[in-house]
């Protein structure tokens, strides 16, 4: 049984060899010399996430000052921005690991590109919800804010989930405080509620909720004192509206998953990590801030799902010592060299045209086969 195989008529195998070739050493050099290149938004990715090391060297200094104590088991890289793993503002589970991963002031460059993904005018409003359960990036989304020269109209809850800002003494609004008065920020949060299951700390205890309110009280700011989620998601909006001052709202970025901002825990996974620009289709959604926001047409920022969201962006998951600023694909990444891509295009182009479609590759062939075939004769002819 004889194999057929199928090449250009007119065209020898040596030709389709030595275009293979060609080919085959264009796409190792440009495989093997690829080149780093800047993201957009470089250097505000590059000033937001200092900021945002400013802010938590500061925040730690703080709490150093206060006698609260860093424990090395549970903050290895001594951020300062890891809280305990149970008080009572402590409002549910919270995972360690996602704790560790989010004190990362390279979070602020990630947020910077998302921003600008959203392509927001330079002096707009964001509106912003965070809450105690991630204050490092709480502090990295103000600081990206910032270096996009955007203002943001900032609501917080309070409570924080086990290893956030849940320390009695020294809550998410103390921080914001202390930020302030220590010339990091120029912003602090407008109103806060007490956070939690409703929003309104459903489930702490009477001391814990009691806590909470003389937090807000102490802070000075406006309290949300709900009757149940969908009423704090109402005086949500309306806050943010009152605020605004018929000014539009350009962005919404939510931090965590605060029950009034995502809707509940099964709210917070209707929207994908990152920024979402329409309302999901096709499923049962519950109410939330997120979706009245994209309801109007504004593009919602998600900051949740921490350590995948910080593996897509190339950061470090639970670093051991603070990260450098800088790192991380968000900043730069691999990318073909342009100049030698284009080359081996035309490097292969030219062998193509050359042993196929001119005849010029033809003659070498013929030539080389000749002088290979005197050479072979002229022993015989000596002989």
């Amino acid at each position: 049984m004889r194999k057929l195989y199928w090449r250009p008529p007119g065209v020898s195998r040596s030709a389709l060899v030595l275009v293979g070739l060609t080919a085959l050493i264009a796409l190792v050099l440009v495989e093997a010399f690829q080149v780093q290149r800047k993201q957009p938004f470089y250097e505000e990715k590059l000033a937001a996430a200092r900021l945002t090391r400013l802010a938590m060297q500061v925040i730690k200094a703080e709490k150093e000052e206060r006698g609260l104590r860093i424990d090395p088991d549970a903050d290895p890289a001594g951020t300062g921005m890891i809280g305990a793993p149970l008080t009572p503002i402590t409002s549910n589970t919270g995972y360690l690991n996602a704790k560790r991963t989010s004190a990362n002031p390279n979070f602020a460059a990630v947020i910077v590109e998302l921003l600008g993904q959203a392509n927001i005018p330079h002096g707009s409003l964001v509106a912003v919800g965070v809450s105690g359960s991630f204050p490092a990036l709480n502090v990295a989304a103000l600081a990206a804010l910032h270096e996009m020269k955007l203002k943001p109209i900032v609501i917080a809850s309070v409570a924080a989930s086990e290893w956030g800002a849940n320390q009695v003494d020294f809550t998410w609004l103390d921080m914001e405080q202390t930020l302030v008065e220590k010339k990091v920020f120029d912003v602090r949060s407008i109103a806060a509620s007490r956070g939690g299951i409703d929003d309104r700390g459903f489930g702490l205890s009477p001391r814990g909720r009691s806590l909470l309110d003389e937090t807000i009280a102490r802070a000075g700011v406006r309290s949300i004192d709900s009757t149940s989620v969908e009423n704090a998601i109402e005086q949500r909006m309306e806050i943010y509206d009152e605020h605004a001052q018929s000014r539009p709202i350009r962005a919404y970025v939510n931090i965590g998953g605060g029950s009034a901002s995502v809707g509940t825990h099964v709210g917070r996974k209707q929207l994908a990590p990152g920024l979402n620009r329409t309302r999901p289709r096709g499923v049962k959604l519950v109410d939330s801030v997120m979706l009245r926001f994209l309801d109007r047409d504004v593009p919602v920022i998600h900051i949740t799902s921490i350590v995948p969201l910080a593996k897509s962006y190339g950061l470090t998951v639970e670093p051991t010592s603070m990260p450098r600023v800088g790192e991380g694909s968000v900043y730069t990444k691999a990318e073909y060299n342009r100049w030698l891509t284009g080359t081996g295009i035309l490097a292969i182009l030219a062998t193509m045209f050359a042993f196929i479609r001119w005849d010029v590759g033809l003659r070498l062939l013929g030539q080389a086969r000749a002088g290979k075939a005197r050479a072979q004769a002229q022993p015989e002819q000596m002989i």
